[in-house]
């Protein structure tokens, strides 16, 4: 079974980040049944402080890593506060990325998204998103990055994004997702020497550009570029 982990960068009971990650739940439990989905609450996480850590892990920060260490996959999104992630993800990312030299996110597979009331749907976020974790040891996700816009008016009357042109891209995500834990479970056997299920090839994606190089908003609920697998 796969597992995966949701991470929402927002706190607020209405954000429109968490309604995005319901959203990628519904759609992993109606596309594979195999599969499973749970949601990591960062807010119950302490500010990490060395001295903390020292003493004792904390019954929140275990129960984090446990989750984390256990998954195949996360799935994050994240809103843009003054143009970057928000303190309590970084937070949370700090905590699963200790001890050092066994951090959970090590070989992780992770896939990012935004979603934001603006019109630019929090896209600035994300390449700092991509370089964090990817100084945490984790892998991401090959595909371009989806970033929800003007994502409050995507949410039907009991705050579920059920829009569909939002839905879609975050289908997209899920199946590049899915693709690239089977991906890394390959590269696995292969270096165990377990013989390998042939695969039908994807198509090649383009570089990832410079996380310093934001492509505007394009048309529609999202916005566009390309990432490599290798790296409210």
């Amino acid at each position: 079974m796969t597992k995966v982990v949701l991470i929402s960068g927002s706190l607020r009971a209405a954000s429109v980040n968490s309604a995005a990650l319901r959203a990628v739940r519904r759609i992993i439990e109606q596309t594979r049944p195999s599969a499973s989905a749970v949601s990591l609450p960062i807010g119950r996480l302490p500010f990490y402080n060395g001295d903390v850590e020292s003493a004792g892990t904390t019954p929140a920060v275990a129960v984090a890593r446990a989750l984390v260490a256990d998954a195949d996959a996360l799935v994050i999104s994240t809103p843009c506060y003054n143009g970057a992630v928000p303190g309590v993800l970084k937070n949370a990312l700090d905590w699963l990325s200790r001890p050092d030299g066994a951090s959970s996110l090590t070989g992780r597979v992770a896939a990012v998204l935004s979603a934001s009331p603006g019109g630019r749907g929090g896209i600035d976020a994300q390449p700092a998103l991509l370089d964090l974790l990817d100084s945490c040891g984790a892998i991401t996700v090959e595909h371009p990055p989806v970033a929800i816009r003007g994502a409050h008016q995507r949410l039907d009357e009991a705050g579920e994004m059920t829009d569909t042109e939002a839905v879609a891209a975050l289908r997209e995500l899920v199946d590049a997702t899915f693709e690239a834990v089977a991906i890394m479970a390959e590269q696995r056997r292969s270096v165990l020497g377990t013989p390998e299920p042939p695969r039908t090839p994807r198509t090649p994606q383009p570089p990832r550009e410079s996380p310093r190089a934001v492509p505007p908003p394009a048309a529609g609920p999202w916005s566009r570029a390309s990432v490599t697998l290798s790296r409210s």
